[in-house]
């Protein structure tokens, strides 16, 4: 998997960079047909007195871009909830292509009619 991790206002330390990509072999775990993902970590400074960092992951499935995004004042606690989201949106879609709901067509019993 292609991975790239930006930071927005923001310096990427080696040790935020580590700590996303062993959150993210989580996911991988579950789901192996990842082809690549963005992952941008941002600080939003508002008025307020407390800045707001956020992390927004693009993933790009097979068959499928998966969009998330998490906001929250301390950046690791963000991280955790992005993967969260991330985790349960990946086992939806995989449950998604790996359901059979229908059975197919030709193992279907046919009713058999009365001879007349």
């Amino acid at each position: 998997m292609n991975l790239k991790i930006s930071g927005h206002h923001l310096e990427v330390t080696p040790a935020l960079r580590e700590y996303v990509v062993a959150k993210l072999e989580r996911v991988l775990r579950h789901f192996d047909q990842v082809i690549d993902g963005t992952v941008l970590l941002a600080v939003d400074n508002h008025k307020e007195k407390e800045k707001r960092q956020r992390v927004e992951v693009n993933l790009h499935l097979k068959g499928k871009d998966i969009f998330v995004e998490s906001a929250n004042g301390d950046l690791y606690a963000a991280i955790d909830m992005l993967i969260d989201k991330l985790d349960r949106q990946v086992l939806r879609y995989k449950d998604r292509l790996q359901g059979h709901q229908h059975e197919a067509i030709k193992y279907v019993p046919v009713p058999e009619q009365p001879a007349s």
